[in-house]
């Protein structure tokens, strides 16, 4: 409360605009509003969905009072921006798809902007936007969700406690606690979000290098502390964000992969080897779908449980620090929240989202521009932030 008082009285927030629009009342946007809502009494969130009804309900059901709904459909360019321009800082919560529009709006807006971001190539379209941003004195972050997201700022802060590194592993996935056969997995975020990870290509760093690995691949086995042990992990796309081009040739090996339990990329792989997450048209009787609607059809209704979940995190750096071999490891071990029926992944993707867009708004974050995640967000204060919210950040430093 009192970091906005004093953005006010130093004039960063965009008043008499409001602080905060959240687009999208599906699961991150409830646990984004709620974190705005809960963070501060003086803040207010305009919700806005294209279901008009979920919108309202998911408000009603953070704070009557401070959390507000609207419907929008955000593909109405001009009702898009109009909104828009009412408020301080716009949170995307929508398919990353709509993204590069998202910032473009936000631009011709004149609000700060954030994402929970995923694909490369459109970071790459939001990127290019840079100067205009910087122009209209506005400021976007892209990729702050889980990972890519915090993971990255977490890497980036690694990196620069070292002199030199050789290295540098991020390893993050969310579970269910108690697992499911065949694929020991449920949803913990969308199945097209899903089914694009496992789809993409991802980038790493490679003697220091940018290569492109297939994804579900390179499969190595780790522990995390019981009952989380017979884990693997394995590339996956998206989640290195831009790691691998604003460290290369800084850092010999980089790599991002996605955890899961032991056996479960050797049962999926093969789906999607023969085709399951194709787009092309598929003709059945006289429907014309794809094979990839009706895997997500499928994995929608087989892994959906709505059991508690877990999301784990490991990012380690080694190098060395005054000319001796050093290891820096941060850990993450996130467990549902039974009191506000909020799941780890909400927690640990929704709340640095929220935490990068309060930054915005009160000035701890003032560079304009358009920026991914790991390039321009503080890793401290996100870590105590987050201390708050009971995500603990762990550090092992040997």
């Amino acid at each position: 409360m009192r970091r906005y008082t004093a953005a006010i009285e130093r004039g960063n927030i965009m008043s008499p605009r409001k602080p905060f629009l959240v687009l999208g009342a599906g699961l991150m946007g409830k646990a984004i509003a709620f974190d705005l809502a809960n963070s501060d009494p003086k803040f207010t969130v305009t919700l806005a969905d294209i279901d008009q009804v979920r919108a309202r309900q998911t408000a009603a059901a953070i704070d009557a009072a401070r959390v507000r709904p609207r419907g929008l459909d955000v593909r109405d360019h001009a009702e898009l921006v109009r909104l828009m321009s009412e408020h301080a800082v716009v949170v995307s919560a929508v398919t990353f798809h709509l993204n590069y529009l998202l910032t473009k709006a936000a631009l011709e807006a004149g609000c700060h902007f954030c994402d929970l971001g995923h694909d490369d190539g459109i970071v790459e379209q939001q990127l290019s936007e840079a100067a205009a941003a910087e122009r209209a004195n506005i400021t976007a972050v892209v990729n702050c969700g889980l990972a890519p997201g915090l993971a990255d700022i977490l890497a980036m802060h690694a990196f620069r406690q070292f002199d030199s590194v050789d290295s540098l592993q991020l390893r993050v996935g969310g579970l269910p606690q108690h697992p499911h056969p065949p694929l020991n997995y449920q949803l913990v975020f969308s199945a097209e979000g899903l089914v694009e990870e496992y789809s993409l290509r991802t980038t790493i760093l490679r003697n220091g290098k940018i290569q492109m690995i297939e994804p579900l691949t390179e499969v190595d086995s780790l522990s995390f502390p019981p009952p989380f042990e017979n884990l693997e992990a394995f590339h996956t796309g998206g989640g290195a964000s831009r790691l691998p081009q604003l460290l290369e040739q800084k850092v010999q090996s980089l790599e991002y992969k996605t955890i899961r339990y032991t056996g479960h990329c050797e049962k999926i792989k093969p789906l999607f080897d023969v085709g399951f997450a194709d787009s092309s048209p598929v003709a059945l009787g006289s429907n014309l779908v794809t094979m990839r609607e009706l895997f997500l059809e499928l994995l929608k209704k087989r892994l959906t449980f709505n059991e508690p979940d877990v999301v784990l995190l490991l990012v380690t750096a080694r190098g060395r620090k005054n000319g001796e071999e050093k290891r820096l490891s941060y850990r993450i071990i996130d467990l549902f929240d039974e009191e506000n029926s909020i799941t780890a992944m909400m927690r640990t993707t929704a709340y640095p989202t929220s935490i990068i867009a309060q930054m915005m708004l009160d000035g701890t974050i003032s560079k304009r521009g358009v920026f991914a995640a790991e390039e321009i967000v503080p890793a401290e204060p996100l870590i105590a932030e987050l201390k708050r919210r009971n995500v603990n950040v762990e550090t092992h430093y040997d």
